[in-house]
């Protein structure tokens, strides 16, 4: 099992992204950024935290420690916000804790030099396990101390979503062409030789072992906690072997980003009213034209 802790103190809700986390203080003096059950994502999205981050770190990624918290949500009851007072008081019990690493800045390219051996041992993790949340636009990466941490798995094992079709998609290539990481080079050959041989049965179990029972238990067609647990490490090493289907074959150039961009841009603006048509989209992230400006500045 992961570590487990008490939370005492809720200090804020992180609002930048969808499921809402916050920030905690626990019982052994450490601060954490804790993802909730209650959120819109659900356990899954936290099975997937702890499969995918703790891979990543058996094979030598960095990636905040782990924790299991437990939380009373009257430890947050001087939050005003109804709605997050809702998913915490949906959160009672075991949700999970990401170590919060102090001044950590998120990635953008350009940022810090990334050698193609690293990119491509992150772009390999992330096409094995179906993370195709890792992009320009939404890197999931930070820099802490000059160097690159991996956040935010919740979004991989699309499988688990859907169990029904699982086994057809053993093989499937996802659609990496705008990861964040694209533009270091990313050695993804290397990164098979080196990783695929390590994705072992054993080691598979081991990480699906740190699962708490109670975020798989009452999965559809499953008749137990361990069958669920099985389901897990036979498609990840399935997948795992057969890397040759899977491996991202190239990343796309920063005109064809810009293209995909401006044509995304068209649409959304396609779909207004006509007294909109000339107002930008507003959506709170740099577009991938600034982000690759960034890094052709570096």
């Amino acid at each position: 099992m992961l570590d487990l802790v008490t939370a005492l103190r809720y200090v804020d809700p992180l609002r930048a992204g969808g499921s809402v986390p916050g920030v905690v203080e626990t019982d052994d003096l450490g601060t954490y950024v804790v993802k909730f059950t209650g959120a819109a994502q659900g356990r899954k999205a936290l099975v997937a935290e702890v499969i995918v981050g703790e891979l990543a770190r058996r094979l030598g990624l960095r990636v905040p420690e782990l924790r299991l918290v437990d939380f009373d949500p009257v430890v947050a009851a001087d939050e005003p916000d109804t709605e997050i007072q809702d998913m915490l008081k949906a959160s009672a019990g075991l949700n999970l804790g990401m170590d919060l690493l102090p001044g950590a800045a998120d990635y953008r390219p350009g940022m810090i030099r990334v050698d193609s051996a690293e990119a491509g041992r992150v772009v390999w993790l992330d096409a094995l396990t179906g993370n195709v949340d890792r992009t320009v636009h939404n890197p999931n990466l930070v820099v802490w101390h000059g160097r690159l941490w991996l956040i935010d798995n919740g979004a991989a094992l699309i499988f688990h979503h859907r169990w029904a079709t699982a086994e057809a998609s053993v093989g499937k290539r996802y659609d990496l062409s705008a990861h964040a990481l694209g533009a270091c080079a990313p050695d993804v050959r290397l990164a098979d030789e080196d990783l695929g041989p390590l994705v072992t049965v054993e080691l598979l179990e081991q990480v699906v072992a740190l699962v708490p029972d109670e975020w798989l238990a009452g999965e559809p067609g499953f008749d137990s906690v361990d069958a669920v647990r099985r389901a897990y490490v036979t498609h990840l090493a399935a997948r795992a072997v057969l890397s040759e289907a899977w491996l991202p074959e190239g990343f796309a150039t920063a005109e064809q980003l810009r293209e995909a961009e401006l044509r995304r841009a068209a649409r959304t603006r396609a779909g207004r009213p006509a007294w909109l048509q000339e107002v930008p989209d507003l959506h709170g992230k740099p577009s991938v034209e600034t982000v690759w400006e960034h890094h052709f500045e570096g």
